[in-house]
């Protein structure tokens, strides 16, 4: 299966290599305070741009990259979750972030736990991380009932060094154990 194929459907979502028109709700993600606190701030919509084309590029280039979140119920882009691995990163990841109406519903779980066998079933992945901002506590409780444990103080790479994360994970194993 080539990665242009893939597409994982949950009960209420679709998750799917990232597309021209998720655009418009990517620059909105990233425009917004709230939104965008933990996954490196609020950005104008040219620099939104560029990480959004990061993101597509590694899909062409790695195989994987965080998946567009569709909500099936409106089919609407509700944010972005999956395998992330850049230079330099502290792991391999599974991430999320979510667009401000899709908050409360249990979509990061849901939508995480298809990435993380994604990752371990299909990318052959031997263990996960997320990154998190220590003052992030939902998305520490997204780890933790994805099983996943605090492992410790961790670093980005620049432009986010300064940026305190702590590092949660688990091992294929754990998660398999886990199911």
């Amino acid at each position: 299966m080539t990665w242009q194929n893939i597409r994982i459907e949950t009960e209420r979502l679709i998750l799917r290599p990232t597309q021209p028109e998720d655009f418009d709700g990517w620059a909105a993600l990233m425009a917004d305070e709230e939104n965008s606190r933990h996954i490196g701030g609020p950005q104008p919509r040219a620099i939104a741009w560029r990480g959004f084309l990061t993101m597509a590029g590694a899909w062409s280039m790695q195989g994987f990259a965080m998946f567009s979140v569709i909500e099936k119920s409106t089919g609407l882009w509700i944010g972005r979750m999956g395998p992330w691995f850049p230079e330099g990163w502290p792991g391999r990841e599974i991430g999320w972030g979510l667009s401000r109406q899709a908050w409360g519903k249990g979509y990061a779980v849901e939508g995480a736990t298809a990435c993380m066998d994604f990752a371990f079933d299909q990318l052959g992945w031997d263990e996960v991380i997320h990154s998190i901002e220590p003052t992030n506590t939902p998305s520490q409780a997204v780890a933790k009932r994805l099983g996943s444990r605090l492992r410790g103080q961790g670093r980005l790479p620049a432009p986010f060094e300064n940026i305190p994360v702590e590092i949660w994970g688990q091992t294929r194993d754990e998660w398999k154990r886990r199911a």
